[in-house]
């Protein structure tokens, strides 16, 4: 068999009623793709049966094959282990009995030793394409369900890393007398995997399970199963998206608001007032068919009454009416639609009908549409704010992406609240001409961009979302948050390999492979957009832990250890310098416990002793800031109850409190230049003062606090894996 012969093979069967190839036949495929296979022989009548047992010598496998079985071992068609004639005869008749005429041969295979067994495989998920699996094997595949994903093609970390995710790992290494596994002829597998599902498409599922390890660590594949079916070529986006037109639109000279309303509530009037509010210094125009005067300002009764040429469209009218105005948006030159409207495809068939036609229309007059049923755009840089959310963010490095607009708009609220800055943000809508990916792209070349952060529920084309993923992680960091992540129920399909698979796993092997750092919650979107616009990124996950009480520094310490992150002990240098600062009593290790001491300097010292450590890649640092909070909470208590208390020097005494927090979040930063390592801080408490980022003029880096422990650790292990991954793919 070749190359060719495999094409006609599959083509043949997917003409006829059978849609796998059976055992013996997909062995003869993964032979030419360099994937071990144990040496069998396949016969039909007993006589024959027994010569090739003969042969083969016992004891010896006998299984029984046919294109309509899928699962030999579930249908009893596999006996391991026959050690005379006479059991092989039963075995025979005991098949025939089970399968009847589903059985065409039996194959008489040699038993393989080897005390480990592993599962290889391919699928093809209707989302990104190929994914190879690897895992453990044998009758524990689907009860223990230790399995990893990769997204075809592999490179040769992609494998690596398949074996460093294993629970099992261990199984790699020598084991009860056995010698490690060949990982390289491992990898060979996986990579003929690869290989064979992007060669022949028609290809679905590919399982082979077990693979068994023998003595001497080579894998042998002992069974095989190919299940096809003709895939029919995926539509995806057909329009080419210009990204310098994409940036332009972030910064329009001249806006116009189609559909502009007096109503307030209104979206005509809510993104108007909105823009106008701010400092924007671009023109902006009304369109209304009534004319006469909102806000103050004239009204056109169409766009063609402009006489200027106008460079971005914000659209409120009733989505049937859009696409009438094409003609003479064209004439206006005008770049780009931001289309508020709904009633599109998000409406069910006939929007959807109505949305092709539009962005056909739009595309030919060479104007891009951001939307529909979007919630708008910013771009703090101009102090241009097009959207629902009265939030305006301060001017910062972080692109902010949402297919949800509420999710988008709570997030820009939140990051003007704790004074992180934001680069643009976008309700991406519909995605119906610009989508997820083209904002990706835009933002990956944009200099002002230094993160960038999506909130994501479905995507349009897998592959490229993936490769422009990848990509873009060279350069910054992509942060995501995926909704409708919880399990819709198993996958459909006929092997140990398709069973395994969901859309979170895949999602989940797509952001790991493609270096993407994924999160759960909300918060943690902009948690992470905090410390990648702040702080340096560690060089290693060891993490020194500087405490004002014990409890804190061990909780810090647990989840440390819970997110891959090291806390090391202490050498005997820094615990010589520390003792020259503290009290004797001090814990002496890591978390370092300064001991609720209240003297200032205190604390700023052993910060720097730590930071001078060559033993840690970062501190966090916890219950230093924030204690202003109960202070002052204290004092108005005593000052209420307490009428010999000077209320001047109660107020003298939280005014120092506030000053020295200043001064600490200050020498924090100046800390985090001087030795290019991430401070994290956690604050004891909070309040309406409190913030995430404090700056100093003149400085790259900021001082970051959090409100708990666990977004600290979180946000430093977002750091590490985001930087550790790009090690490895330099």
């Amino acid at each position: 068999m070749n190359l060719v012969n495999v094409q006609d093979l599959i083509d043949s069967k997917l003409q006829s009623s059978f849609k796998s190839l059976a055992e013996d036949e997909a062995k003869k495929i993964f032979k030419l793709f360099h994937i071990p296979v144990v040496e069998e022989k396949k016969e039909i009548d007993e006589k024959r049966i027994l010569n090739a047992c003969r042969k083969t010598g016992f004891p010896m496998v006998l299984k029984g094959i046919g294109a309509n079985i899928l699962h030999k071992t579930e249908s009893g068609l596999v006996h391991v282990g026959l050690n005379s004639e006479d059991q092989v005869i039963d075995a025979v008749k005991e098949m025939k009995k089970s399968a009847g005429d589903d059985i065409e041969a039996f194959l008489i295979q040699p038993v393989i030793a080897g005390k480990r067994e592993f599962v290889a495989g391919m699928f093809k998920d209707p989302q990104f394409g190929p994914v190879i699996m690897f895992g453990l094997g044998g009758v524990l595949t689907e009860a223990l369900k230790d399995i990893v994903f990769k997204i075809a093609p592999l490179s040769d970390v992609d494998m690596d890393d398949m074996f460093e995710q294993l629970s099992s790992k261990k199984l790699l290494n020598d084991f009860r007398g056995e010698k490690a596994v060949d990982k390289q002829a491992v990898k060979t597998i996986l990579k003929g995997l690869s290989d064979m599902a992007l060669a022949y498409p028609d290809i679905k599922e590919i399982d082979i399970n077990p693979l068994i390890i023998q003595p001497d660590g080579s894998p042998v594949a002992v069974d095989g199963l190919i299940v096809l079916k003709k895939m029919r070529e995926k539509k995806h986006k057909a329009y080419d998206i210009d990204l310098k037109k994409i940036a332009s639109c972030y910064y329009p000279k001249s806006i116009v608001f189609i559909g502009a309303s007096a109503t307030p509530g209104k979206w005509g009037h809510m993104l108007l007032t909105n823009t106008l509010s701010r400092n924007f210094k671009g023109k902006v125009y009304l369109v209304n068919p009534r004319g006469e005067k909102i806000t103050g300002r004239h009204v056109y009764k169409s766009v063609i009454e402009i006489k200027e040429d106008v460079e971005l469209a914000v659209v409120t009218i009733p989505a049937n009416k859009v696409i009438d105005l094409i003609p003479d948006l064209k004439k206006k030159q005008i770049k780009g639609i931001l289309l508020i409207t709904s009633g599109f495809r998000e409406v069910g068939v006939k929007g959807a009908k109505l949305e092709e036609k539009l962005v056909k229309a739009a595309y030919d007059a060479g104007i891009l549409i951001f939307g529909p049923n979007t919630m708008g755009v910013c771009n703090p840089h101009i102090d241009f704010y097009c959207c629902a959310a009265h939030a305006y963010p301060i001017p910062g490095s972080t692109a902010l992406v949402s297919q949800s607009g509420n999710m988008g708009t709570q997030l820009l609220a939140f990051a003007e609240q704790q004074d992180i800055g934001i680069r643009a943000f976008a309700g991406s809508g519909n995605e119906a001409m610009v989508t997820i990916e083209d904002y990706m792209e835009a933002f990956e070349v944009d200099d002002l961009t230094k993160t960038v952060v999506l909130y994501i529920e479905s995507i349009k084309d897998g592959p490229r979302f993936f490769k422009s993923a990848a990509r873009v992680s060279m350069k910054k960091p992509v942060v995501v948050l995926k909704g409708g992540r919880t399990r819709m129920g198993e996958r459909a399909a006929s092997s140990h390999t398709g069973a395994m698979a969901s859309d979170t796993k895949v999602f989940d092997a797509v952001c790991r492979q493609a270096g993407i750092i994924q999160v759960e919650q909300p918060m943690e979107l902009l948690d992470l957009s905090a410390v990648f616009s702040s702080l340096p990124l560690p060089k290693g996950n060891r993490v020194a832990i500087m405490t004002l009480g014990g409890g804190w520094g061990v909780i810090a310490t647990d989840l440390c250890a819970e997110h891959g992150l090291e806390v090391p002990k202490l050498s005997r240098d820094i615990i010589e310098r520390l003792n020259k600062i503290l009290p004797p009593f001090w814990s002496h290790g890591n978390p370092v416990d300064i001991v609720g001491k209240n003297d200032p300097h205190i604390s700023k010292t052993c910060l720097e002793e730590l930071l001078k450590w060559e033993g840690c890649d970062a501190v966090i640092h916890l219950g230093i800031h924030g204690k202003r909070v109960l202070i002052n909470s204290m004092i108005e208590s005593v000052c209420k109850t307490d009428p010999d208390i000077d209320k001047a020097q109660a107020q003298s005494f939280k005014d120092a409190i506030l000053q020295f927090e200043e001064e600490y979040t200050q020498y924090v930063i100046k800390l985090t230049q001087k030795y290019e390592k991430p401070v994290l801080g956690v604050s004891l408490l909070t309040d309406e003062i409190s913030r995430t980022l404090y700056r100093r003029q003149g400085y790259e880096y900021k001082s970051v606090f959090f409100p708990s422990p666990e977004r600290a650790v979180k946000a430093l292990w977002g750091m590490f894996q985001y930087n550790a991954w790009r090690k490895s793919h330099s």
